[in-house]
């Protein structure tokens, strides 16, 4: 029995150990790790037993990269230390059938490993939404031996830790084991359970038994689900980034990983990553692609769709019109006088007027109407599966409507309007020079009135 590393190597060198118990207890940073890896290097194979706290279980996997070693989690019972040391010595009795076993172990590992790759690679393919993509990557962990329940956390904005997505096989919900979907971090459980000190730590976290987290509460209530040992990788994209979020995986059993198996499970975390990355940069580019759509097709004063896009509309409801023999029915307006409310009252109040009307009228369309800014203070309503006469009633509707509106900052504003049913063969610039020369009639006729445009 030796309190350091130095007194340890002095004394593997000194005589034969049968086995090396080496206790990481009193260590808090990999740093310190530098000698215990090169004492168990220095073991050639011989048998070495590492004792870590669950909190520190990512050195496990950094120091099986030294050399091969049996591993234990920590607290551990007098008689469960004893069990470990007679498992660890009984590795080295029979080299011949040990060596056996390990090949068929090392077989069965690969086996399931290449299947949760597979599964896994499945899954990740549903990038176009995280809430799939992820219930997918949770259903593909479950394909694991001994995996009763799998669950993805992901950090949203302003470390807002989030359960979105977990598949159960024992009726464990992890919402209801942490009494919340979101802020996870905020859980009273965030210093003892696996996959939030993932998060937190930004590293592996292997709990192989419940009750070594130190809360009756959380072991009871695992142990009723049959879980027996709770594995959590944090999610990054790449080494030292920021921690996207966690991984969980638990086990009906108690499974010595190999360092295979911790480096396949790092590696489908990363993959994790990868996923929910492009995720989130596919629905950012679709959020930049939307704002780019409404920059170029809405008009920004009124709300409107502008001139170009209020075109498409009209040639393709021509189009849908004509092929279906539907009546379709186009209404404009303009304000009038609005030169004078510029002129008396300021731009600012012209601009407030343009809004005010377009929103006014955009509140008596249906919602497959479509309103257009054309120019200036001209707009065009395009009313499908509409005829001459309701577009006539409509648009009698909406002359009173702006009538009887109060516009803060100026006297009563009013719109002359014209109406035209497309014709059957009848093209978009035929029907527009139509309405032209019918709203010049209702400007003519004294304004604020309603005119009929002539076929």
């Amino acid at each position: 029995m030796v309190d350091n590393i130095d007194a340890a190597t002095v004394a593997v060198g000194r005589q034969k150990v049968d086995v090396l118990v080496l206790d990481l207890s009193g260590f808090s940073s990999m740093g310190e790790m530098a000698g215990i890896g090169a004492l168990i290097r220095s073991r050639n194979g011989a048998p070495t037993l590492v004792l870590c706290p669950y909190v520190s279980s990512a050195w496990i996997p950094e120091l099986m990269a030294c050399g091969p070693l049996q591993y234990r989690i920590c607290p551990m019972l007098n008689d469960e230390l004893q069990m470990a040391v007679e498992q660890t010595l009984a590795v080295s009795l029979n080299p011949a059938a040990a060596a056996q076993q390990a090949l068929l172990d090392k077989e069965k590992e690969l086996r399931d490993l290449l299947t949760i790759q597979r599964s896994l690679q499945r899954a990740l393919s549903s990038v176009d939404d995280i809430a799939t993509m992820s219930a997918q990557v949770c259903l593909a962990l479950c394909s694991f031996p001994g995996v009763r329940h799998t669950a993805l956390l992901h950090m949203k904005e302003r470390g807002d830790l989030q359960l979105v997505a977990q598949e159960s096989r024992n009726h464990l919900d992890l919402s209801r084991l942490l009494e919340r979907r979101d802020r996870l971090l905020q859980s009273p459980l965030s210093d003892i359970f696996p996959p939030l000190l993932a998060v937190s730590g930004g590293e592996l976290v292997l709990l192989d038994a419940p009750e070594k987290a130190g809360d009756p509460e959380l072991a009871l209530s695992l142990h009723d689900r049959e879980v027996r040992m709770v594995l959590a990788l944090p999610l990054r994209s790449e080494a030292g980034g920021p921690v996207q979020g966690s991984i969980c995986l638990m086990f009906d059993r108690h499974i010595q990983f190999s360092r295979e198996q911790f480096a396949c499970f790092t590696s489908l975390a990363q993959f994790v990553s990868f996923g929910l990355g492009m995720s989130e940069l596919k629905h950012q580019n679709d959020a930049l692609a939307g704002q780019l759509m409404q920059i170029s097709t809405v008009d920004a004063l009124t709300g409107a769709v502008n001139r170009r896009r209020g075109e498409d509309i009209l040639e393709t409801e021509i189009r849908r019109a004509r092929r279906y023999a539907l009546p379709l029915a186009l209404i404009t307006f303009d304000i009038d006088n609005f030169r004078s409310v510029n002129d008396l009252y300021g731009y600012p109040i012209g601009d407030q007027a343009l809004r005010i009307v377009a929103e006014t009228v955009q509140t008596r369309l249906r919602g497959s109407d479509t309103l257009a800014r054309m120019r200036g203070e001209e707009f065009m309503v395009v009313a499908t599966h509409t005829c001459a006469v309701d577009a006539l009633k409509l648009a009698e509707k909406l002359r009173e409507t702006i009538a009887a509106t109060a516009l803060p900052g100026c006297e009563m504003v009013t719109i002359s309007l014209a109406v035209a049913q497309v014709g059957l063969d009848e093209g978009a610039i035929s029907v527009l020079d139509r309405l032209d020369a019918a709203l010049h009639r209702a400007k003519r006729a004294g304004r604020n009135c309603v005119e009929l445009a002539m076929q």
